[in-house]
């Protein structure tokens, strides 16, 4: 019967923890989204820019990868 409960518990915590990877979705969106929209007001400013956007996406990839390892520790750990 407890085994039952803490099954359940990190299925519940993994598909929290699952919310991440959306999450980061959002937040790469949101990267790319105001670069264009600063490229195309100032489209002289915006060659330097461009590393700092690939920096922005490859640390929201990474917080979404994390959440999923943490979601697979969750539901295999116990």
């Amino acid at each position: 019967m407890t085994g039952d409960i803490a099954q359940m518990a990190a299925f519940i915590g993994a598909g929290l923890a699952c919310m991440g990877m959306g999450l980061a979705a959002i937040g790469v969106g949101t990267i790319v989204g105001q670069f264009l929209n600063a490229a195309l007001s100032m489209p002289h400013r915006s060659t330097e820019q461009t590393a700092n956007m690939f920096v922005g996406i490859a640390f929201a990839e990474a917080l979404g990868i994390f959440s999923f390892l943490v979601a697979l520790l969750l539901m295999f750990a116990v």
